[in-house]
């Protein structure tokens, strides 16, 4: 760990970063070369392995050798992350506070919301009054 750099899941993630996390989400734990191979616009090996080597030093993967190669899975679970991701976002744009998301999300000028998500929604509210 880079001293300065935090592990907390809370910072942004570059592009190419975005796009292990989520492919590491999906295969649980993959080396360079199966990420480099399922990549978009795949970046030379080299690239991915210094990406990865970043991504290990800021605290977002974890690896263990397996005979010659690395394999790596991240170092955060896919909740904990997609809660950080959130709680991000509403900090930065909804001054920390969920109902002016929604507010948002349901706003006509802003989504063409179809009736089955109009009741998904109210399912989910109803849910967490219950």
């Amino acid at each position: 760990m880079v001293p300065g750099v935090s592990k907390s899941p809370n910072q942004s993630l570059a592009r190419r970063e975005r796009q292990v996390m989520d492919l590491l989400y999906q295969l649980g734990e993959a080396s360079a070369q199966e990420l480099q191979e399922r990549l978009p616009d795949p970046p030379s090996y080299s690239a991915v392995r210094a990406l990865l080597a970043t991504m290990h030093e800021k605290g977002l993967v974890t690896h263990r050798k397996e005979s010659r190669r690395y394999l790596y899975k991240p170092s955060v679970s896919e909740k904990t992350a997609k809660r950080s991701a959130l709680n991000q976002l509403l900090s930065t744009f909804f001054e920390g506070r969920p109902e002016k998301l929604v507010a948002s999300l349901l706003d006509p000028r802003d989504q063409n919301l179809s009736d089955e998500e109009i009741a998904s929604i109210r399912k989910l509210i109803k849910k967490q009054n219950s």
